[in-house]
């Protein structure tokens, strides 16, 4: 074994033993609302709920998160965690049409019960991923086709890709159309129509004609009607984050696919946001830049540490040689390790959000949203190899 693999594995195996020892125990103990339904938005970092207004791609992510463990050799109980997030979806936040409201209170009266993509996506993700692990439940498909069927036809976008809203409110997004892919990608691989499909190649296709910059290869995040960048500040900002995770999916649509197009954008993804958009003193993927590539937003949330790891996960698994392969794993150690800085709490298995300039983390309450990324950062890893 090389010192490069044997470093690949002792990090594989820590971040695992972190994941099934201690962070889903306490998601499922903890975390589930077991008076009221659903799960809780933030856990204190003493391990205490707190009790405020629940967005419903919480419950998704958290459905998404337990279906993942399962698959992964989990043998803890995940079957509360899915149970508690399928019952929200269909229960309070469902919402006319097969579709869900975005944020209600924990008593499950509705706060905001306009559509909202980015949660739709996320449930379209929930029944993919429960699905996977519980293939005889047929209402599972059932239910996302009826949310695929309103947004195909009410929601979609007149050329390409979805509306935010209808009737229209701008701008559009890439971010929940990011979402949209991935759960189109859960759906191919878990079985589903060739509908999805179709619904991914528009939105891969859609992010190099449109979402990338023509010249310097960088994802924006805002648009017009027309899927031009937004005029002013707003049509300038990069999140590094974001470019590590188009990159991931892009890779592994490239693979679905058979398309190699894909993979020369991803790669330029990755360098833009490793060159520029990661704090290498720190070791942290920050927030924002601005298209020139300078920094808008230093501080570094955990999210973009996991993607991160996935983009150089899929990057070693399409690399022209060893050596390149090396680099990449090289790379994925280093981003694990930036990732299992936000885990220094003094309850393990909870974790900081925020990391500020100097390396000081805000204090503040764990969020459940983000064990999404962690544990598909974890999964992803396991797959990697030298």
């Amino acid at each position: 074994m090389t010192a490069l693999s044997q470093r690949l594995d002792q990090t594989q195996i820590r971040l695992k033993h972190w994941l099934f020892e201690n962070a889903l125990p306490i998601w499922r103990d903890v975390g589930v609302d077991r008076e009221k339904g659903g799960v809780y938005e933030t856990l204190g970092l003493d391990g205490s709920p707190v009790d405020v207004d629940r967005r419903t791609r919480v419950a998704a992510r958290q459905v998404y998160s337990y279906a993942l463990a399962r698959r992964m050799g989990y043998e803890g109980d995940v079957d509360t965690v899915i149970d508690a997030g399928l019952a929200w979806l269909s229960g309070p936040a469902a919402a006319d049409n097969g579709l869900v409201s975005a944020v209600l209170t924990p008593d499950g009266k509705v706060v905001k019960g306009e559509f909202d993509f980015y949660d739709h996506a996320f449930a379209l993700l929930a029944y993919a991923s429960a699905k996977a692990v519980r293939p005889h439940d047929t209402s599972l498909e059932s239910r996302a086709i009826a949310i695929r069927d309103v947004l195909l036809s009410r929601y979609k976008h007149p050329v390409r890709g979805f509306e935010e809203a209808y009737p229209r409110t701008l701008p559009l997004k890439t971010n929940p159309h990011m979402h949209m892919f991935e759960a189109s990608l859960a759906w191919i691989e878990a079985g589903g129509d060739e509908t999805w499909k179709t619904i991914a190649a528009e939105i891969a296709d859609l992010c190099l004609d449109k979402f990338l910059h023509p010249e310097n290869g960088s994802l924006r995040e805002y648009f017009d009607g027309d899927w031009n960048p937004i005029e002013g500040e707003m049509g300038r900002i990069i999140e590094p984050g974001h470019q590590f995770e188009w990159a991931w999916l892009l890779i592994r649509w490239a693979a679905i696919s058979g398309d190699p197009k894909f993979i020369a954008p991803a790669k330029r993804l990755v360098e833009i946001a490793e060159t520029y958009g990661t704090d290498h003193a720190r070791n942290a993927t920050i927030f924002e830049l601005w298209d020139d590539f300078s920094v808008k937003d230093n501080k570094a949330r955990l999210w973009a540490q996991t993607e991160r790891m996935k983009a150089y996960v899929a990057l070693q698994s399409v690399a022209s040689d060893d050596g390149q392969k090396a680099g990449y794993v090289d790379t994925l150690i280093k981003a694990a390790e930036g990732l299992e800085l936000y885990f220094d709490v003094p309850l393990k298995g909870l974790y900081r959000d925020k990391m500020n300039p100097d390396g000081s983390f805000v204090e503040e309450p764990a969020p459940a949203s983000t064990l999404y990324h962690i544990i598909c950062a974890i999964d992803e890893m396991g797959k990697a190899s030298v």
